[in-house]
């Protein structure tokens, strides 16, 4: 009788995606970052698709882009001509947007699909950078509006079962997002930054941590040194607790693949394997 061969998870990839379009413009201040996301694609295995939640879409409900061919989101403002040319002609992939949305209503989620949204800057910018011919098929799952992080690691184990299926998930943020400070010159906020850098790296990446403290951890990540002042509000860094959520049966304990500055504060990234 002939062994049932296993498939290899595709990973899951917390990562930063910037200020706007700053990334696509050869801003100095992201120049690290970029040089990160094009190396990490080349480390990481081209996937059948990609399905990544975005910090910048918010939505009652969790929500999916089910367009075969969806545009392009301008979701920023006050920057050069060049930014409000960029493309990014990925295509859709209707299939797995209704995979996404039964494996999310079978968990007890309420779900839709979106034919009309387009991609947001929180999808392409990353992915132009790391899969720049946007031939690989992408889907985008929303935030839920109530920004409860519980319920974001929920949806992520609902959805856990894509990894087996060749699909590498992106959740698309920043570990560090307090728009006053990177934009001011007078604000000394290197201490809140690395004791929250240093408790979200211990919390996703240490062994003797269990899995249900690491959960709770991320449950309650307001209680962490200086959580408000690195996050006044929440809608970047949920997108790693979807990322934890679908990772945490298989691999609860993440790589740190990037640790350094964009616009002079300190930004991680987790990778799940």
């Amino acid at each position: 009788m002939m062994s049932q061969v296993s498939r290899a998870l595709a990973p899951v990839l917390f990562l930063p995606h910037g200020g706007g379009p700053l990334p696509l413009l050869g801003d100095k201040g992201h120049e690290k970052m970029v040089a990160f996301l094009k190396e990490i694609a080349v480390k990481l295995k081209e996937p059948s698709a990609i399905l990544i939640i975005s910090a910048h879409w918010e939505e009652e409900q969790a929500t999916i882009t089910s367009s075969d061919q969806p545009g392009i989101i301008y979701d920023y403002y006050g920057f050069p001509a060049e930014a409000y040319e960029i493309q990014y002609p990925a295509p859709g992939n209707p299939q797995l947007a209704n995979e996404i949305y039964a494996l999310l209503t079978a968990s007890g989620a309420p779900a839709r699909l979106d034919k009309q949204r387009g991609f947001d800057h929180g999808m392409y910018v990353p992915l132009k950078l790391m899969f720049p011919q946007a031939r690989i098929p992408c889907v985008q799952l929303s935030l839920l509006k109530n920004l409860d992080s519980r319920m974001h690691i929920a949806l992520g184990k609902a959805i856990a079962s894509l990894r087996s299926k060749d699909i590498l998930i992106i959740g698309s943020g920043m570990s560090f997002h307090n728009l006053k400070v990177f934009f001011s010159s007078t604000i000394d906020s290197n201490r809140e930054n690395e004791a929250f850098d240093d408790w979200l790296i211990e919390t996703c990446t240490h062994s003797e941590i269990s899995s249900e403290e690491r959960e709770q951890r991320l449950i309650e990540w307001e209680k962490a040194p200086s959580a408000r002042f690195c996050h006044p509000r929440e809608e970047h860094l949920l997108p790693l607790h979807v990322c934890y959520g679908v990772a945490c049966a298989a691999a609860p304990v993440a790589q740190t693949v990037f640790n350094d500055e964009i616009m002079g504060k300190k930004v991680t990234s987790f990778l799940w394997q």
